[in-house]
């Protein structure tokens, strides 16, 4: 049994808070290059060489990449041989995400309740954490703050099995193609197929968290992603909703088991700054 103090966990969020949303991951930047050099359109082209500036000005000045810094979501895989000891594990999180979004100056953006004052917590509290247990003695922390831009929308679909593969793709489409400029394109897009309600919108987002340009290891759903993601780009919708050949960077499909009378698919759209971090203590 290894026994690891909270404030390691704290310490480590705080961190990753803010370099989550300092530093564009390597492989969006990666696909980002990769599109300038594909685009056809001339506007499309120079959106996306001043999204990549404006990553290299907040990489360079250690500053926000976009102004919303987005909810904290916490994806917590705890080892079974871990003892936690010194606190409560939730808090300790809690307090790593209030410091990180203090000390980096990132915006808050939680309210206290969803409908009625709506009053900001002042922090950022409380996170949003997604705690898995799995073998070993080490913490994984993957920190994934995300913009309500991208997060509004998302969509869901209780789809029938016999509405099959092309369902699901009718599904996708649709909820990319209401979404337009809204989400700040170029986009990645993740979804999840199976499972219950509240699983398919988990993997969804979890599928975001997937390296752009890694396909899911199943071929046929491998096939699904990369002909969903040339079907959005044909859609013209482009960088930031003024048209062109890059309106999503990848598609990411994560599967479940489901149910013998079910067929759930959840998208999760995320905007192209694509910020996550993660640490293994």
């Amino acid at each position: 049994m290894r026994e690891i103090n909270v404030e390691d966990i704290t310490r480590t969020v705080e961190k990753l808070c803010i370099e989550s949303n300092y530093y564009l991951p390597q492989d969006v930047k990666k696909a980002l290059e990769d599109a300038v050099d594909k685009e056809e359109s001339p506007l499309a082209k120079d959106i996306l060489e001043d999204i990549l500036k404006n990553q290299e000005i907040a990489r360079t000045k250690e500053v926000p990449i976009c102004q919303d810094t987005g909810l904290a979501v916490i994806f917590l895989e705890l080892g079974q041989e871990v003892r936690l000891v010194g606190g409560d594990l939730n808090s300790a999180i809690d307090e790593g995400v209030r410091r990180g979004y203090k000390n980096g100056y990132l915006r808050k953006s939680a309210v206290d309740d969803p409908f009625m004052v709506r009053k900001n917590t002042g922090d950022n509290t409380p996170a949003i954490i997604h705690t898995t247990i799995v073998p070993g003695d080490k913490i994984k922390l993957i920190i994934a703050p995300k913009g309500g831009g991208s997060e509004n929308m998302s969509a869901l679909c209780m789809l029938k099995p016999s509405d099959g593969e092309a369902g699901i793709k009718k599904c996708v489409i649709d909820a990319v193609d209401r979404a337009g400029s809204n989400p700040c394109p170029p986009i990645i897009v993740g979804v999840g197929i199976g499972g219950t309600i509240e699983k398919t919108t988990l993997i969804a987002k979890q599928a975001l968290l997937r390296e752009v340009g890694q396909h899911h290891p199943n071929p046929v759903v491998a096939k699904m992603e990369k002909e969903l993601l040339e079907e959005i780009n044909n859609l013209g919708i482009g960088p930031q909703g003024f048209g062109g050949r890059t309106t999503a960077l990848a598609v990411n499909i994560e599967t479940f088991p489901a149910h013998i009378a079910s067929m759930p698919v959840a998208i999760n759209i995320q905007c192209h700054v694509a910020r996550h971090k993660e640490a293994i203590i």
